[in-house]
């Protein structure tokens, strides 16, 4: 449907019934295989650390600003000097059966626009392709949407970040754009690629986790049995489908 003024120029839908929205409770939330918590050096800063120290070459940490951390002390002066704000709100990712796997965040938040970013994601070799990250990045977005009702929900990676951007399209992010030359870090470039979810998407797309993280969807042998990108692009398309 398209709008237009008494100009008759063609303006964005109204959002008559907008508020602003709060920014995300510093709080802990639980699923079935992940618990996402608000970071703390003090109770999970040598999981961290250890589960980081099995990426021996340091992989993980390519296409962040920081990293890798040669010592437990060296992380957790990191975590005490940029983990500790408001924005960005660094999480510990938790394997209910293994301890902590990695961090991620939620930034940039602009509770006026109703948009939140999740960035700084850094997994360790154990909780990569895992349904413990699956999760967590789930229940990070459940907080967003139905918690909190913003409006969009943004990922951004270095354009060169092939997995990231794998990752983004698996978990049901759109590709918006790459802004070049966007900013700059460990001496070199960054053209940064764009991703979203939006509100109207989030209920197709919520109810594609669901079905995914069910038990009964992996084998004896844990293994996948409909792959969550088969499920949130039938998500994307459900959620675009013209009103009939």
């Amino acid at each position: 449907m398209e709008y237009k003024n008494s100009l008759g120029q063609p303006i964005g839908a109204p959002v008559p019934t907008w508020t602003e929205r709060r920014k995300p409770p510093r709080l802990a939330v639980r699923g079935h295989y992940a618990a996402v918590e608000p970071l703390d050096p003090r109770m999970r800063g040598a999981e961290l650390f250890e589960a980081a120290a099995e990426d021996k070459d340091g992989r993980m940490w390519t296409y962040l600003p920081y990293g890798p951390f040669v010592t437990r002390e060296a992380y957790a002066g990191w975590m005490y000097l940029t983990c500790m704000g408001d924005d960005p709100q660094f999480y510990s990712i938790v394997d209910l059966k293994g301890g902590a796997v990695g961090i991620a965040s939620l930034m940039r938040v602009d509770p006026k626009g109703g948009s939140i970013e999740v960035g700084h994601i850094s997994l360790s070799p154990r909780g990569q392709r895992s349904r413990v990250a699956t999760e967590a990045m789930f229940l990070m977005m459940r907080r967003a949407f139905d918690e909190l009702a913003y409006r969009r929900y943004e990922w951004k990676c270095d354009a060169l970040n092939g997995p990231s951007r794998a990752a983004a399209e698996r978990l049901g992010f759109s590709h918006e754009g790459v802004f070049r030359q966007a900013t700059m870090y460990k001496g070199r470039n960054r053209d940064t690629a764009w991703y979203a979810v939006i509100d109207k998407e989030w209920p197709f797309l919520k109810r594609a986790f669901e079905v995914w993280l069910k038990p009964e969807n992996f084998d004896a042998d844990g293994q996948q049995k409909v792959r969550l990108s088969v499920l949130t692009a039938e998500a994307l398309v459900a959620a675009w489908a013209p009103v009939v």
